[in-house]
């Protein structure tokens, strides 16, 4: 058995790609299905066809691979977005993306806030990186809140799911559908928290940040992950993960005890108990059952493990964690 070098699917009968010589499951042998750097570097080295063609063809595809058209942006920022450039790493590889750009949010929000005079924790710090009840009409927030994180802990454990789901659930439905996902689930996550938070405190809204006990402010990319972890589940509710890297368990059973556990926590203590928002968990996680059961529907499967380095099953567990101000999701 051999392991595609895209995927990491199991193969028995593997296909080696001519150009960059990778190894290959049926479904990514052509060089155009696994993004082939070679592709690139087609073209006529002995000089057989001479006659001028292939030079208006190579012309022809580095213009549309650097922006198509000629002229414009593309001769004023020229980024090689084919095969073989940079950019074209993050093209079937979003969840990398998003994690990048977690982590570099996390950067502003410690490091270059402060030096700016925004000290984290301080009101500015909450509308700028979170969704909270003192100003939910702050759009960017929605967007901003699920990259942004409540402390090193908080991310780290959202960054290790990430890293591990993500890349799974990406590979069955598409980087379009995938981006559509992370973020609605990630965005309404938020909203729910913190709606409910309103529906419950009314008094709260509008009230500059902190003067309340009962007020809330949301930050993490829990509430998207819960969304993936949702999908997983749907499509293979048997796999295998190792929770914590130590515990191995079925999927269904992790997502089983990640809900019951959001549930009684919200049931004793509210939906913000521990500073954790609960219901932020919940809302990601139904999103992604109602889409996995689309996906399911539509005859979408899982893998039967997954692969951490080509090797054998990678771990699990729920997002969140604890660290830093402010509801964590």
């Amino acid at each position: 058995m051999a392991t595609c070098d895209r995927c990491g699917k199991q193969e028995a009968m593997p296909y080696q790609c001519r150009l960059c010589g990778g190894t290959y499951c049926s479904d990514h042998r052509l060089p155009e299905n696994h993004e082939c750097p070679g592709l690139d570097n087609w073209g006529d080295p002995d000089g057989v066809f001479d006659s001028g063609f292939d030079d208006s063809v190579n012309d022809q595809s580095s213009s549309r691979s650097r922006g198509g058209g000629g002229g414009g942006i593309a001769d004023a920022v020229p980024v090689d977005t084919g095969p073989g450039g940079w950019v074209a790493y993050f093209r079937g590889n979003l969840a990398f993306f998003f994690l990048a750009v977690m982590w570099a949010t996390f950067v502003v929000q410690y490091a270059v806030a402060p030096l700016l005079g925004v000290a984290a924790g301080s009101p500015t710090w909450y509308n700028i990186f979170t969704v909270n009840t003192a100003h939910p009409e702050y759009v960017w927030t929605w967007l901003v809140s699920v990259f942004s994180h409540g402390g090193f802990t908080h991310i780290v454990f959202n960054s290790i799911v990430l890293y591990f789901f993500g890349p799974v659930v990406e590979d069955r439905i598409g980087s379009k559908k995938f981006a559509a996902l992370f973020l609605s689930a990630g965005v309404l996550a938020g909203l729910a928290q913190v709606g409910a938070t309103i529906a419950m405190n009314p008094e709260v809204l509008g009230v500059p940040l902190l003067g309340l006990p009962s007020q809330s402010a949301v930050l993490g990319a829990s509430g998207a992950i819960a969304g993936l972890l949702g999908v997983l589940t749907v499509l293979n509710p048997g796999l295998r993960i190792y929770l914590y890297f130590v515990i191995p368990m079925p999927l269904w059973l992790a997502t089983g005890l990640f809900a019951a556990y959001s549930i009684l926590v919200s049931g004793a203590g509210g939906i913000g108990a521990g500073g954790v928002a609960q219901l932020a968990h919940l809302a990601g996680l139904g999103i992604g059952l109602a889409y996995g059961w689309k996906l399911k529907r539509d005859g979408k499967r899982a893998p039967q493990q997954l692969q951490f380095g080509g090797g054998g099953g990678g771990p699990g567990g729920p997002g969140g964690g604890p660290g830093g101000p402010g509801r964590r999701r």
